[in-house]
Parts: C-alpha cells; sequence; structure tokens
C-alpha cells in the first residue's frame, strides 16, 4: 500500500510541475524581467485558463492526500 501511494505521489508531483508550468504569467515577478509583462490580456482569464486552474487545484488536493496518506501509513508502521 506505500508502494502504491508512493507511485501516486510521484505521478502527481510530475504532473504538477507540468501543469503550473502551463500557466501564463500573471505579471510582478520574473516574467516581467525577461519581457513577460508585454502581453496584454484581452479580456481576463480565458475558459481554458480557469480550466486550467480547477485542474491544478484539484492535482494539488490529491497531491496533498497522498502526503498525509503516507504519512499516516508510516507512522502505522512503526
Amino acid at each position: 500500500m506505500v508502494i502504491g501511494f508512493s507511485i501516486a505521489l510521484i505521478v502527481f508531483s510530475l504532473l504538477m510541475m507540468m501543469l503550473v508550468l502551463m500557466h501564463k504569467g500573471k505579471g510582478g515577478g520574473l516574467s516581467d524581467m525577461f519581457g513577460g509583462g508585454m502581453q496584454s490580456s484581452v479580456g481576463g482569464s480565458s475558459v481554458a485558463e480557469r480550466n486550467l486552474d480547477r485542474i491544478t487545484i484539484v492535482v494539488g488536493l490529491l497531491w496533498f492526500a497522498c502526503i498525509v496518506a503516507l504519512g499516516v501509513l508510516m507512522k502505522l508502521k512503526s
């Protein structure tokens, strides 16, 4: 069971990295320093961006649940 949660944690971690890197820069950070602030947003966030936000939140919650489950399993195991 610990191995299953460990594999799930690795998969969710890789998925989280990919999803976070897919987000557009919001400005005010390092993206402005390298020319990312030159883009103008027309009418706010698109449907695709909102869906990406929702997917990222769900994957983040699953990632957190895997960490908690692994912690509980490790505590019970010892």
